[in-house]
């Protein structure tokens, strides 16, 4: 089991702790990380009266900004940001004044997505700017200097420097946030978006906090380090969160990111058993059945996700998603559309939208998606091993390998990059390098079970002839596709009748004419064996073979649709 920190083993205080930390983010509006509290003190057994948290002493401070924090809530409460920090100017106690810089700076977020809403190109959405950004930043760089920020007001100040993409001061600010106050998920929360890789994660001097152990098990799942994440979430479950639905969407998504399809089906199932009205994460289980083609699981979600809450983001990719399935890409294309104007930072969104126009052979509008994918997250592999393709059907090989040498440093052990990168660098005459592709995509899994083929055509063109032998051999024992076993019974033909082992080509030559895209090329296979026996079985190397075996046809790029991700790297 993964080692956790010892606070764990005290669940009455784990209770206390998150019944306060929901209260004190449910005060100050950051509703997701009460939330987040929430679901989890559901998960633990209910406190005995006198185990309840007393609530906080309140200073003079407090009392004095009491009635302006009380009406600017209830303001805030409503939206009206601007009129909630009004009439919070001049408060002093450290909650009015988080509430007062917190409406400002939520204030001008709607007038920037007000703006944005009707211009999602990429020119317009790069002029729109929330104009309170640098006057904020600048009166928390202030009061940083005079060390009276606390946990939240950090939080609110390291959000304002990622805004501003000044990344490293924001990091140093998260991570003293989460020093300041360990309790606030949130702060956690904007650290994991920010971290690039497990060298940055580790050089990074965090709380000894079980929230810790939360963060590092979701850090885990954004690594792709998913080994890791499921035994830390495991390890969380074991001490005594078996029943917390956060963890259970976390497992699913972990097994959705490594391709355990049915696993991650199941856990989501039991999900929506356990909380049928849940919308989060439903997106990723509409990406599975979409992978599926459970066609009518995947219409009864969108159905009942629309009677829930038709203009959430989940509810709109999930519809997007079952147009999809149906080849209606304009409509899919649509929905997705919808959801930027929800959420124009909706990663997932961007990608699937990208998906739909490359369909629909729209490359401009599918590269401009896929981009703007990687502005939300640059560990999107999606996004990255998209725009690949794209250039990759625009016969741009540099291009495209360039972006699939980025999908493949976030994945890199996913087949599918590998094999794409193999056929980059064959398209770039490269073929030592596509060959350690090829091979290195077979040792780690070939999900499409092409990495075979294409390796046993390369060999073929080099004239290897150990390679070619084991790519056989190995090819023999594959349990393949109906196209792939068309495809190999023909190489594995022409290889046994180079080598003058007639009755295996011979076998082989008759399985081809059981497919209709094979049959003519093994009836030209068995009349050529019957030729050569009946003149005495001359030399293979005088004979005039048929080309059966062509998997790199430069004619015709595959276009593949990556089984897209969670988006539960997205902040709320």
């Amino acid at each position: 089991m993964a080692a956790l920190s010892a606070e764990l083993q005290d669940l009455v205080r784990v209770k206390q702790q998150l019944v306060e930390i929901q209260e004190q983010c449910r005060e100050r509006g950051l509703v997701h990380s009460a939330k987040w509290a929430s679901e989890l003190a559901f998960a633990l057994d209910p406190l005995p009266l006198s185990k309840l948290p007393s609530p906080p002493e309140l200073t003079e401070e407090d009392a004095q900004d009491l009635d302006a924090l009380c009406l600017a809530k209830s303001y805030f409460d409503l939206k009206e940001y601007d009129r909630a920090a009004y009439f919070l100017r001049g408060c002093r106690s450290q909650k009015a004044y988080f509430l007062y810089m917190y409406s400002r700076y939520l204030s001008g977020e709607k007038k920037k997505d007000d703006e944005t809403v009707d211009s999602l190109g990429p020119l317009e959405k790069g002029q729109v700017r929330n104009e309170a950004l640098r006057e904020l930043r600048v009166e928390l760089s202030k009061k940083h200097s005079a060390g009276e920020l606390d946990g939240f007001a950090l939080y609110l100040y390291g959000v304002v420097l990622r805004k501003l993409d000044l990344l490293k001061e924001a990091v140093d600010i998260f991570v003293a946030a989460t020093h300041a106050l360990p309790l606030h998920w949130g702060a956690w929360l904007e650290l994991c978006n920010l971290i690039t890789n497990i060298e940055m994660l580790k050089s990074l001097s965090l709380p000894d906090c079980w929230v810790r152990d939360f963060f590092m098990a979701h850090m885990y799942t954004e690594l792709q380090m998913i080994k890791e994440a499921l035994q830390k979430y495991q390890s969380l479950m074991e001490a005594g969160f078996a029943k917390s639905t956060y963890i259970i969407s976390q497992i699913a998504v972990a097994y959705h990111n490594i391709r355990d399809i049915d696993q991650a089906l199941d856990l989501f199932n039991e999900l929506r058993e356990q909380d049928p009205f849940r919308i989060e994460n439903m997106d990723t289980f509409s990406n599975l059945l979409y992978v599926r083609s459970m066609k009518p699981e995947l219409s009864y979600l969108a159905h009942n996700l629309v009677e829930i809450d038709k203009y959430r983001v989940e509810t709109c990719c999930v519809i997007g998603n079952y147009y999809s399935l149906r080849s209606q890409h304009e409509k899919a294309a649509l929905y997705f559309q919808r959801a930027l104007k929800l959420n124009p930072r909706c990663l997932g969104a961007w990608t699937l939208m990208g998906h739909e126009y490359m369909e629909m052979k729209n490359t401009s509008a599918a590269i401009q998606a896929y981009r703007h994918a990687i502005e939300v997250n640059k560990r999107d592999y999606r996004a990255w091993y998209g725009l690949g393709q794209t250039y990759e059907i625009l016969k741009m090989p540099f291009y495209s390998l360039y972006y699939y040498r980025k999908a493949h440093q976030l994945r890199p052990n996913d087949s599918r990059m590998l094999v794409a990168l193999g056929e980059c660098y064959e398209k770039l005459s490269q073929q030592v390098e596509a060959k350690k592709c090829y091979w290195r995509a077979y040792s780690v899994g070939d999900v499409e079970r092409m990495a075979l083929l294409k390796l046993a055509g390369l060999a073929e063109q080099r004239r290897e002839t150990s390679a070619r032998r084991v790519c056989v051999l190995s090819l023999s024992q594959e349990q393949l596709e109906h196209a792939e076993v068309s495809t190999a019974l023909r190489y594995l033909g022409q290889y046994y009748f180079k080598n003058k082992l007639y009755d295996e080509a011979s076998l082989c030559a008759q399985r081809c004419c059981d497919y209709n895209d094979a049959r003519e090329e093994g009836k030209a296979l068995l009349r050529q064996i019957s030729a050569v026996r009946e003149q005495g079985e001359p030399s293979s190397t005088d004979l005039s073979l048929p080309s059966v075996f062509n998997p790199l046809s430069s004619n015709t790029t595959p276009v593949r649709r990556v089984s897209p991700l969670d988006l539960s790297s997205v902040t709320p």
